[in-house]
């Protein structure tokens, strides 16, 4: 009997070493099973997020693609660019292109946060926890750019229409107006992905950024006040996702700033840069603006409107995925046994 109750009590103890070898996150409690019902809450945060963000922000967007478009004549700085849309064209004015914004950006966010969730849980199990603990930047990176070329292929079109009607107000009365109206004109390669090069340019380079500083901005406050994300309340892990997207949004934007840039000016006019090629017309378009006013025009708008929104949107993130019942995926140091 008790040569049995050995072998057994033996046979249970060592299950538990064998699985890492089996799953890499299954290791320890707080390791949780990420299955298709946590990428589509994480699609789902990641689409509400953005869409709310974006929407909310739709009046500084629009000063701030004015400013980018025509330089000579709001060139008062981000509050006197409000107070002369305002005096023109009234304050409606400040919501132009809020349709396609919220709906682009849903969608966007929809492939963005979920993907990124989707990709780096899946190349970190596949190389398992101490060789994705000591390379997370870099699969930050990798899952940031791939979810990020699949979210611009849906919202380019969007983006495009929303340029469109900051542009010329009088184009069309929204989002379904003014799809066909672009669709009859231009057609749906140059009308809608004129700007696939450009937004590709920006968008990339600013989610690789995002959400890589992001990630490491968020470790430094937790080292720094000595909590960890497995047992910090829900309030802290919120309050840290908004510092810590605050410095990645600052980042982030400056990065992409030439690029934004370049896509508003594309976008303003299907003669915009030239009728050569897409590359053409944006190194037209490049040496016009000149390199100064590529990366500076529009930056300080650009700074405080990607800042606010970067840190909202990881905060709302961590909060709907709450709500759902969700438990954020975070990398961990197999050195640290407390976690």
């Amino acid at each position: 009997m008790a040569f049995s109750l050995y072998h057994i009590a033996k046979a249970s103890l060592a299950e538990p070493q064998a699985q890492p070898q089996q799953k890499p996150f299954a290791a320890s409690a707080h390791e949780k099973h990420y299955d298709l019902a946590y990428y589509l809450k994480g699609a789902l945060a990641g689409g509400i997020c953005c869409g709310v963000t974006h929407g909310a922000l739709c009046p500084v967007d629009v000063v701030k693609t004015r400013m980018q478009l025509d330089p000579v004549k709001y060139n008062k700085g981000m509050i006197g660019g409000f107070r002369q849309v305002i005096a023109e064209e009234g304050v409606a004015a400040l919501a132009t292109g809020l349709g396609p914004t919220a709906v682009g950006y849903f969608i966007q966010g929809w492939f963005k946060f979920g993907g990124v969730e989707f990709f780096k849980i899946n190349i970190a199990q596949s190389i398992g926890e101490k060789k994705a603990w000591e390379n997370r930047t870099a699969i930050y990176l990798g899952a940031a750019a791939m979810a990020e070329f699949i979210a611009d292929i849906f919202l380019c079109p969007l983006e495009a229409t929303r340029i469109r009607l900051v542009s010329n107000p009088t184009f069309a009365s929204g989002l379904f107006d003014a799809f066909p109206k672009i669709i009859k004109q231009d057609g749906v390669v140059k009308g809608f992905y004129s700007g696939f090069g450009p937004i590709l340019f920006k968008q990339v380079p600013y989610t690789m950024a995002k959400f890589s500083v992001q990630g490491w901005a968020a470790e430094q406050i937790y080292s720094m006040t000595g909590g960890k994300p497995e047992t910090a309340t829900n309030n802290t892990k919120v309050a840290i996702a908004l510092g810590s997207g605050v410095i990645a949004g600052v980042v982030a934007a400056i990065i992409s700033h030439p690029a934004d840039t370049l896509l508003s000016k594309i976008n303003k006019s299907e003669t915009a840069g030239g009728t050569g090629s897409i590359a053409s017309r944006l190194i037209n378009l490049a040496k016009e603006v000149g390199f100064k006013k590529l990366c500076l025009t529009g930056l300080g708008a650009r700074c405080i409107m990607i800042g606010t929104l970067t840190a909202g949107q990881f905060g709302l993130f961590d909060f709907v995925m709450q709500l759902t019942g969700a438990e954020k995926f975070h990398f961990h140091d197999p050195n640290d046994k407390k976690h």
